[in-house]
């Protein structure tokens, strides 16, 4: 019998190419053409509309293609070149034609500069900002209800802003939300930076989720080189949740800048949260081949060896160059939350998770490294595992602030 090894070498690369055209669907343009849905002038306004803000206590900046045929402003999963500017409220329930009850975000435009004006208006002398990037497989109607249950549960003193970039919300278009984040990054660095450069601020918290750490750290980057001062002292607390970033990347080409000794020595912190049963980042691991910085997976075996046989958990951690020295000059502190991870999947710990939550929560408020109760240190200096709170002190500290968005 004759075997056709070209065949052999080609079947599986044909098989892998129907599966993926069965299960992942590319970007639908839509029935109406873009410049239809942006024609109305609420779409690109001259000037605030007072009665409009009522309400709309949250600030965003996006470059989602906005849908302005209707009095209810949507958010698309389409991008657009333009950045636009407004606020939102809580979501709504509301009726549609059939009958079938969904929620609206109240949502309204603003002009950038007004808007600038604005937020520092909400700043006040405090001078402190919350800013808020998401991750993969987020709708602004959802991503925008966790930025309002995230500035309830932090207590933050000062306006929250979500950046929502253009991601898709399905789970089938992981690729089409790389793309789209990565095609982003220049919109999100300049608008970084014009936020680092107001007079009135005088402290940037950063907090991403997920694949939003692959637009935060470069633009952290950016906004540093670029600085007059070349240390952009107010980006000085860097929240990463379940980072979907490459981990040896991280090391690599970015704490080397980001996390340099000048900008520890003038506050800047990074806190990376990381769970062994994060499943979302598992997965993205056997996508891109290599561990991201979101899971204490051992991607080189004879280090997991070598752990077990030192008594220690199979887990391991992107590098610091500062973790030696002391606490209040380390400039990475990575929270370990496998043991309290309350959720399936383990990828959103921080505002699920009633351990994390409290945790977090602490982080935005004073940005602290390793002092925490509910914290065990490792036999790394900068590592800590997240033990569980006693129920009485933690009971619900996360679902009661969902539960006021839903």
């Amino acid at each position: 019998m004759q075997i056709n090894f070209s065949f052999m070498r080609i079947a599986p690369v044909a098989a892998l190419m129907l599966f993926l055209s069965a299960c992942v669907s590319g970007v639908d343009y839509g029935p109406v053409p873009h410049g239809d849905l942006v024609a109305a002038p609420r779409c690109n306004p001259v000037s605030t509309d007072t009665a409009a803000m009522g309400g709309k206590d949250y600030f965003f900046a996006t470059t989602r293609l906005p849908d302005c045929r209707s009095a209810n402003i949507t958010l698309t999963n389409k991008r657009t070149d333009q950045m636009r500017f407004g606020r939102y409220g809580p979501a709504a329930k509301t009726l549609n034609a059939k009958g079938k009850a969904r929620k609206i975000v109240p949502v309204a435009f603003e002009p950038e500069a007004a808007w600038w004006t604005a937020l520092g208006e909400h700043a006040g002398s405090n001078g402190r900002v919350l800013l808020y990037v998401h991750g993969y497989k987020e709708r602004f109607h959802t991503t925008s209800q966790d930025t309002i249950q995230i500035a309830r549960l932090t207590e933050f003193e000062g306006p929250t802003v979500l950046y929502t970039w253009p991601s898709h919300g399905s789970v089938l278009s992981y690729a089409v939300d790389e793309a789209n984040m990565y095609w982003d990054e220049r919109n999100f660095r300049r608008f970084l930076n014009k936020m680092a450069r107001q007079p009135w601020i005088k402290e940037i918290v950063l907090v991403s989720h997920s694949m939003g750490a692959r637009l935060v750290l470069p633009a952290v980057d950016y906004v540093d080189r670029n600085s007059s001062s070349a240390d952009s002292s107010n980006i000085s607390n860097i929240i990463l949740a379940s980072p979907d970033i490459d981990r040896q990347e991280f090391e690599r080409d970015i704490a080397e800048e980001v996390l340099s000794a000048r900008r520890v020595n003038n506050d800047r912190r990074i806190t990376v949260y990381v769970s062994a049963k994060d499943r979302a980042l598992e997965t993205s691991r056997r996508i891109h081949g290599y561990p991201r910085l979101g899971t204490p997976y051992c991607f080189d075996p004879f280090r997991a060896a070598e752990l077990k046989a030192n008594g220690h958990p199979e887990r391991c951690y992107a590098l610091e160059a500062t973790y030696d020295a002391p606490p209040a000059k380390r400039g990475m502190t990575i929270v370990d939350t496998t043991e309290v991870s309350d959720s399936n999947f383990g990828h959103s710990d921080f505002i699920q998770s009633a351990a994390v939550c409290a945790d977090f929560k602490a982080v935005v408020k004073n940005g602290m490294r390793g002092a925490n109760p509910n914290r065990v240190r490792t036999h790394l200096g900068y590592v800590f595992r997240l033990q569980p709170m006693a129920e009485a002190e933690g009971a619900d500290i996360c679902m009661e602030e969902k539960s006021k968005t839903e």
